[in-house]
């Protein structure tokens, strides 16, 4: 990110999101895989994290996407803290079919 030419804040706000995300990869859905990737379209360049598991999967994506809303104890703001502190936010997922989560960061150059 520091060579993308991402500030500090906006540095820490997707090692934030991507924390979050690992940890619910690991907790809710038993582990699985992560994926970064540099980004580049047009005058913009960026940071693309996938976050996929094979876990149990989310059966209501609107609740868990609830702030307050958790299945584990939690303070529930896992997923939409992320949510709010990425420029883009995708996320699939069924029960018993895994969950992805993809998040990405732009800075124009």
């Amino acid at each position: 990110m520091i060579a993308a030419g991402f500030s500090l804040l906006e540095q820490t706000r997707m090692i934030t999101a991507a924390s979050e995300l690992a940890r619910n990869t690991l907790r809710y859905g038993g582990g699985g895989e992560a994926h970064v990737r540099r980004l580049l379209t047009g005058s913009r360049k960026g940071i693309g994290l996938a976050f996929i598991d094979q876990g149990p999967g989310i059966a209501d994506i609107d609740l868990a996407l609830t702030d307050g809303y958790t299945t584990g104890g939690g303070m529930g703001v896992g997923l939409s803290g992320a949510k709010r502190l990425a420029d883009e936010f995708d996320i699939e997922s069924a029960p018993g079919q895994g969950t992805t989560v993809q998040i990405s960061k732009w800075k124009s150059f």
